[in-house]
């Protein structure tokens, strides 16, 4: 599910950022940027996501400024030496003009040193971190909270189409099967008496109802209300199951497609369409769920 999270952390040392975004993926995949300075404390973060969240795509972003004085920068002598001399050296061989330009030197690399990344602690820097990220989280996990109950809402709303429509092919089905044991019985005397053949009548019957139970989905709607019972159980379930309400899903549309390949009827074929399209507005939909 989508979703979004900030906090921040303020001190005299220092300013603390954290954003994390959430986009939908069936799995979790989590990116880190912490900078530079703190890029050792990324799989710390990258596990602490993962702890609290299931799926996802997650971004977080972690973003440090530090309070900068004279006493966070030193001057490398022996560099800026190096640096003068070689310029001195390339001037004397070429008969170019030289004059020291000190601002110019100070920009090259190395010359001044941070030394704040050198220097940092970064047990202490995660204890000041850490709350930072999981208040985040938290904000995070409450928006894709809400957006969860948007969908509940609408996956039962899509439970009871299901539901609707399993109602009337259960009050269509015992009409299909005593059509078709009828259409059987029809043929078959038809066939007997074209060949003059005798049999008897309750040798026709018994393989008549065995024929006719090929049609008979009692069980398949059975199953499919169960499976609909089961699936609303597990929605108000407070833990993380996506998973299996996908797996319900799937056996749902199992027992849909079963119905209609059995039913073999125009009128029930109606109802198992309109309750397959349900059933996959709901996968569609649980895939990102928790």
């Amino acid at each position: 599910m989508t979703g979004h999270g900030e906090s921040y952390y303020e001190s005299n040392e220092q300013n603390v950022t954290v954003e994390v975004r959430s986009v939908n993926n069936r799995y979790l995949k989590v990116n880190v940027r912490a900078g530079d300075t703190h890029a050792s404390l990324e799989p710390r973060i990258e596990t602490l996501v993962r702890e609290l969240i299931r799926r996802g795509t997650i971004q977080v972003s972690v973003k440090i400024e530090r309070s900068t004085s004279g006493k966070d920068y030193s001057l490398n002598e022996q560099i800026l030496g190096g640096y003068h001399s070689q310029l001195v050296k390339w001037a004397e061989g070429t008969g170019a003009s030289f004059s020291v330009d000190l601002a110019t030197l100070l920009t090259l690399p190395g010359v001044v040193e941070n030394r704040t990344r050198d220097d940092l602690n970064l047990e202490a820097e995660w204890i000041v971190l850490e709350p930072v990220i999981r208040e985040a989280l938290g904000r995070l996990t409450q928006m894709r909270a809400e957006e969860g109950s948007a969908m509940a809402l609408d996956l039962r709303t899509n439970c009871q189409t299901i539901a609707d429509q399993l109602d009337a092919v259960s009050a269509r089905a015992p009409d299909v099967v005593r059509a078709y044991h009828s259409r059987l019985t029809e043929r078959i005397n038809q066939w007997l008496s074209d060949y003059e053949i005798e049999i008897k009548t309750v040798d026709i019957a018994r393989e008549l109802g065995l024929i006719a139970e090929r049609c008979d989905i009692s069980e398949e709607i059975v199953r499919l209300q169960s499976h609909l019972e089961q699936f609303d159980s597990i929605l108000n379930q407070p833990a993380n199951n996506g998973r299996k309400l996908e797996f319900v899903i799937q056996e749902m549309f199992r027992e849909a497609n079963t119905i209609g390949s059995k039913a073999n009827d125009s009128e029930i074929s109606k109802y198992v369409i309109e309750m397959k399209s349900a059933i996959e507005r709901m996968r569609e939909m649980i895939q990102n769920a928790e």
